[in-house]
């Protein structure tokens, strides 16, 4: 297993961007959310249980997991939500260990937007934090996503808070500003990564 960084946010924070600058530095990125949408789309692993679960209403005409209705349910529903989860979690934790152990470079970056509150911190060496004040957040879902203010609101607070994020960080990224001023602090970062890598190789 190579020295995992787990990479998490609040919704709307700004994740895929700080992602993709350390996958443009040639880092592995396992994302999680990738390997959800796997399993979710025509004959996914997951679908049959959803099926059964939830009911056929939950299927799209594709065969697919009908995201939008499942999104409705679950934001609104805690206990629907950990069904779900109950359904993806392990499938995502044992695709997530299959891609770590195809990793040849000396770190990789796991992203998991549930890492904060799920056992999935268990799998990582450190916990990266990519932080953006909630007003901002709020901004890019509205935009993104085209939700009513409300609406984007339900999905942030369905998410553990701000704070509880913060505190489980090890490094954290402000990505409220441009995006040259997130590059500088993922180059920084990517650099102590090499280093913390180096010396957990150098330890085992």
């Amino acid at each position: 297993m190579p020295y995992c960084v787990g990479l998490t946010g609040g919704i709307g924070s700004g994740k895929s961007a700080v992602s993709s600058l350390f996958e443009e530095l040639g880092v592995a990125i396992v994302d999680t959310d990738e390997i959800s949408r796997e399993l979710t789309a025509p004959s996914g692993s997951a679908i049959a249980a959803i099926r059964e679960q939830f009911g056929a209403e939950f299927i799209a005409g594709d065969g697919g997991l009908d995201r939008a209705r499942m999104r409705g349910l679950v934001f609104g529903d805690p206990a629907a939500r950990r069904r779900l989860e109950a359904i993806l979690h392990p499938l995502i934790r044992a695709r997530t260990l299959e891609a770590l152990g195809r990793v040849t470079g000396p770190y990789a970056l796991v992203a998991v937007p549930l890492l904060v509150e799920t056992d999935f911190k268990k799998l990582v060496d450190r916990v990266l934090v990519v932080d953006s004040p909630v007003e901002l957040q709020l901004e890019r879902l509205m935009r993104r996503d085209g939700l009513s203010r409300a609406a984007a609101l339900a999905m942030i607070q369905a998410q553990t808070d701000r704070a509880s994020r913060l505190k489980a960080a090890h490094d954290i990224i402000d990505n409220s500003g441009d995006r040259e001023r997130t590059r500088r602090q993922v180059l920084e970062l990517h650099a102590r990564y090499l280093d913390l890598a180096k010396k957990s190789v150098a330890k085992n």
